[in-house]
C-alpha cells in the first residue's frame, strides 16, 4: 500500500474501487478537484500524483480493484477509516462482457458473470454500508450496464445478471434509506473504451461507424462527461436521490 504524506484535512473523504479502468481515473480527478481526500484501488503512480497535486490526500492500494476477491472490497474500506475515520462516498464499476447466444453458452460464463456482474457489488456494498450507516450519511454509486434495462441482442446471459444488479441497489437502498444513505445505479452502453470495442469489434472504423448507428445520439459516449454525470450521486451536493438506476446510453435504453 501507498500512502501519500499529506495532512489529514476536513475534506470529504471518497473511495474509488477502481481506479485503473473505465472511468476510474476521470472520476478520482473530478473528486480530488472537488474536495475530496481519496482511497483508490490500483491506480497508476502517475495518477496518484496527479491527485495529490489538487491538494488531496491518497491512499492507493494495489490489486483490490477486482471486487470479486473478497478481501479486495474490505482492504479499501478499512484503509479509509484507518487513514481518515470516515467513509463518505464510494464508487464502484465492475463486470466483464460475454456475449453470445443463450444455446451455445456455459455455466461456466454464466457463473463468471455472474461473479463480476452480481458478486462483486455484494461484496462492495457490505464493505462500504456498515460505516455510513453508523455514521448516518454516505453516498454509493454502482456502475453497471444499461443491458440490465433493455435487453441486449446476443447477450441473454450479460443482460440477465446486470438486471440483477440493478434490483440488488435499489433493494439495498430501500434499506438504508432510513440511515441517510443513499445508494444508486448508472448503466452504460455504446462507451468508448477498449473493452466494449473488443467485445463489438468497433476498433475497426467500419464497424464503429455502424454500431454508432445504433446509438440515437449517434456517437459513442466518452470517459470525462461520464464521469461528470457520475460525481453529483457521490459529491455530497444533491442527496436527495436514492434507490433509482439510470441509464447512460445516448437515448438507446
Amino acid at each position: 500500500m501507498a500512502e501519500s504524506t499529506s495532512s489529514p484535512t476536513a475534506r470529504r473523504v471518497a473511495i474509488v474501487g477502481d481506479a485503473k479502468h473505465y472511468v476510474g481515473p476521470d472520476l478520482a480527478r473530478m473528486l480530488a478537484a472537488t474536495g475530496h481526500d481519496l482511497v483508490v484501488g490500483d491506480a497508476s503512480a502517475e495518477l496518484v500524483a496527479e491527485l495529490e497535486a489538487t491538494g488531496a490526500t491518497v491512499v492507493s492500494l494495489e490489486r483490490t480493484s477486482n471486487m470479486t476477491r473478497p478481501e479486495s472490497a474490505p482492504a479499501l474500506a478499512e484503509a479509509a477509516l484507518e487513514r481518515f475515520g470516515r467513509i463518505d462516498a464510494a464508487v464502484l464499476a465492475s463486470g466483464q462482457i460475454i456475449g453470445g447466444r443463450f444455446v451455445n453458452a456455459t455455466r461456466d460464463q454464466y457463473q463468471t458473470l455472474f461473479e463480476g456482474c452480481m458478486v462483486a457489488p455484494f461484496n462492495f456494498l457490505q464493505a462500504v454500508l456498515p460505516t455510513m450507516i453508523e455514521q448516518r450519511s454516505g453516498q454509493i454509486l454502482v456502475i453497471t450496464s444499461a443491458s440490465g434495462a433493455r435487453p441486449v441482442f446476443g447477450a441473454p446471459l450479460y443482460s440477465s445478471v446486470r438486471a440483477g444488479a440493478n434490483m440488488l441497489v435499489r433493494g439495498v437502498a430501500q434499506e438504508v434509506a432510513a440511515k441517510n444513505v443513499q445508494v444508486n445505479a448508472v448503466g452504460t452502453n455504446y462507451m468508448d473504451f477498449p473493452e466494449f470495442h473488443a467485445a463489438v469489434g468497433s476498433h475497426d472504423p467500419a464497424v464503429r461507424a455502424e454500431v454508432e448507428k445504433q446509438v440515437p445520439l449517434g456517437r459513442l459516449g466518452q470517459m470525462p462527461e461520464f464521469a461528470s454525470f457520475c460525481r453529483v450521486f457521490l459529491d455530497g451536493t444533491s442527496t436527495f436521490t436514492t434507490g433509482q438506476y439510470i441509464s447512460y446510453a445516448g437515448g438507446w435504453a
